[in-house]
This record gives C-alpha cells, structure tokens and sequence, in this order.
C-alpha cells in the first residue's frame, strides 16, 4: 500500500502510459489523498514544485490506494481516473 506525504507536493501524476495528467498541489495525509492540478500552466508549476502552491476547486483528488509507484519526481497510477 503507498502511503502519501507532504513530500509528494509538486511531483508530476502520470498515468499507465507515461502521459503526465498533472501535479501534486498539496496532500490531505490524514485522509490519504493526493490533489492534483490538471494540466498546470508553467506558472502553476514552478510553484507547485518549490512547495508553496494549495488545493483549489479544479484539482483531481487521487486516493492513496490508486498509486502504484511514488518516485523521486512523481506518482504513477495504474488506472484511468
């Protein structure tokens, strides 16, 4: 079972194929999900990935139990959402 953290804030979610579906806005690590910004414009990302971006209403949320894998840079799950 992956268990998220805050340390997972800023890092890309990809999809079965590789394909990036977003990034990690902030994590509920209580609840275990992952809230994610679909398609971050180059702003959004340079503040996601230094930490300092939050959740907003468009975000994806992604339970703890789909992600397959946590790398260095990013979650991958192993089904559509």
């Amino acid at each position: 079972m992956t268990v998220l953290s805050t340390e997972d804030e800023g890092k890309f979610l990809m999809d079965i194929e590789g394909e990036q579906i977003g990034i990690v806005t902030e994590v509920d690590t209580d609840a275990q999900i992952a809230y994610v910004e679909p398609d971050p414009d180059l702003g959004e990302s340079i503040v996601q990935g230094l930490g300092f971006g939050d959740a907003d209403e468009d975000d994806i949320e992604v339970p703890a139990d789909t992600v397959e894998t946590v790398t260095d840079s990013e979650l991958r799950v192993q089904r559509d959402l």
